[in-house]
């Protein structure tokens, strides 16, 4: 579960301490506040995400389409906030700053939520109102602050204490499963016994918590003053750079990297984004969708050329334009990326998926019978918490048990090979909840315990794709391009969100609850095992540029 002040305001950071420096196997105090930060953080974002899919159709009375609209619309806004808020943080305010500051407009988000308690029942359009302020606020919180966090990690650490971020970044991952393990369990119970009011507030004490977590350790953090000049020229600018000094004409190959790159991933978004905000099927809404579906299918199309082709990455000859105006330090980082945004190309259908475990799984669960044992109800809601309860099992079973066996059987586990088995695991486990659904159909009275079975399926494909992919990203990018590409890898969640929002409109209006059918679930499984036939191809295809290991940052996703 997943990664970015100083405006006229002189606040040189200070230097790894003396201390540090010579105990280089000695944990930099200021880490406890930063771990502490993301748990409480990462309560306060899950508890909120916990209950909305029930509030907005038990309280709000809107139809299951529309909750599941509204839950990825803003799940889209989180991740492609990262943009903005690595963006701020690196030429403006500073990690620092970033995250303290934004972080008290997260506090605002919660607290309108909750304040939405106080109008009556029937002053439904206040309620609406405060839902959709209090996530935009939210949204703007969790995203901006998102890439900072990971990287503010990894500033504490002095030169010589690189080898205790593996470690560092251990603890941050876990503690991001703990915090949303327990506000699975506990936000659902507040709800339910003393009123969405409180279900709200709790979060936002627990963001609260966490903003005062985070300024305890200012004194001893290290702080990285905002660069305000790229260390990098970056991918588009040497791109296009060289695209328009083309001496012999732009080549076949060079329109197509950027179609790939740029131009069909760009006009899709956008037409989804139209797709999901008007949310109503009207002929011009379904011709922007289905213009979207095309364009998407036409960029899958064109990554297969390029990658069977091995046109994914230009010649020389095409970046030797750009050598008047960029390094060859600033070509070659351009150079390594666009044979990583074709691997990640694949990767949004993963996520339509998993988002859904806080949307239409909830829904689905609520048709379901609560599980009793004692005093301890199991209701749809509180089922979320099987997620980061099987994260933190199955990932040290599949990293120091299964890989290993898998590798001393004569099978390598490159990171492409795990990603692809993630994708078909992850449309597996909606053929199971499929089928669950068509059992719920047809009358049958089933326990909510039930979903354990593709919840189980549907994390071991999170642990193959999303951590994995993060491996990947890290390791393929250039080192002045790994910022740019862990932004990049952010909006593949971002895109996969915004999928999920446009499907429900293109295929149902948004007007029903057709979200959570039989019919639905095989649609979404179908499509990710024909995404997942693609993803192979690219993986049989693609040259890795390298294979050294890094210290892989965390995402707080």
């Amino acid at each position: 579960m997943g990664g970015l002040l100083r405006s006229g305001v002189t606040n040189a950071s200070p230097a790894p301490t003396e201390t540090n420096a010579a105990n280089p196997d000695k944990w930099p105090p200021q880490i406890k506040y930063i771990v502490g930060n993301e748990a409480a953080e990462r309560f306060s974002y899950y508890g909120m995400k916990s209950i909305l899919a029930l509030y907005i159709t038990t309280v709000l009375m809107l139809t299951q389409d529309r909750a599941t609209q509204i839950i990825h619309l803003a799940g889209f806004a989180v991740y492609f906030m990262p943009l903005v808020g690595a963006w701020v943080a690196d030429k403006f305010w500073g990690r620092y700053h970033t995250i303290l500051w934004i972080s008290l407009f997260y506090c605002a988000g919660h607290g309108v939520l909750a304040m939405a308690d106080l109008f009556t029942p029937a002053q439904v359009d206040a309620k609406l109102y405060c839902l959709y302020i209090g996530l935009g606020l939210i949204a703007f919180g969790a995203g901006g602050i998102k890439p900072s966090v990971s990287a503010f990690v990894g500033d504490q650490f002095a030169a010589n204490q690189a080898h205790l971020m593996r470690k560092a970044y251990g603890a941050f991952y876990f503690s991001i499963n703990f915090g949303s393990f327990f506000s699975f369990l506990l936000i659902p119970w507040i709800a339910r016994s003393h009123g969405y009011g409180w279900a709200f507030g709790v979060p936002g004490l627990l963001m609260g918590l966490a903003t005062f977590t985070f300024w305890l350790g200012t004194k001893h953090y290290v702080r990285k003053p905002p660069s305000r000049t790229t260390q990098s020229a970056g991918f588009l600018p040497v791109f296009l750079n060289a695209f328009t000094n083309q001496k012999d004409g732009v080549s076949a190959t060079a329109v197509l990297s950027i179609l790939t790159t740029i131009v069909l991933p760009l006009v899709a978004m956008v037409g989804l984004v139209i797709v999901s905000l008007l949310h109503e099927p009207t002929p011009f809404v379904n011709a922007v969708g289905w213009t979207s579906i095309t364009c998407i299918g036409l960029w899958y199309l064109l990554v297969i050329v390029s990658c069977v082709g091995r046109f994914s990455e230009l010649p020389d000859k095409f970046w030797q334009a750009a050598k008047a105006r960029f390094s060859d330090a600033d070509i070659s980082a351009a150079r390594s990326v666009a044979p990583i945004l074709g691997a990640f190309a694949f990767v949004p259908m993963f996520w339509a998926l998993f988002e859904q475990s806080n949307s239409t799984w909830v829904l689905q669960g609520a048709k379901m019978v609560d599980w009793k044992f004692g005093s301890l109800t199991i209701g749809a809601e509180q089922m979320q918490s099987m997620n980061p309860l099987l994260v933190m099992i199955l990932i040290p079973l599949l990293n120091w048990g299964i890989y290993p066996a898998m590798e001393k059987l004569g099978f390598r586990v490159t990171t492409l090979r795990r990603i692809s088995l993630g994708l078909i695991l992850t449309a597996s486990s909606y053929l199971i909840v499929g089928w669950l659904q068509t059992r719920i159909e047809a009358g049958d009275k089933l326990s909510v315990l039930w979903q354990t079975v593709p919840y189980i399926v549907l994390t071991t494909g999170e642990i193959l794709v999303s951590t994995t992919g993060l491996e990947f990203a890290f390791t393929q990018a250039a080192p002045t391009m790994k910022s740019t590409i862990m932004s990049f890898w952010l909006l593949t969640v971002a895109f996969g969100d915004l999928s999920v929002a446009a499907i429900t409109t293109i295929a149902g209006g948004g007007h029903g609850d057709e979200s959570v059918s039989s019919g639905r679930f095989f649609l979404y499984a179908g499509l990710t095992f024909a995404v997942s036939a693609l993803f192979i191809v690219v993986a049989a295809f693609y040259r890795y540029r390298d294979t050294t290991t890094s210290v892989k940052p965390a995402t707080n996703h």
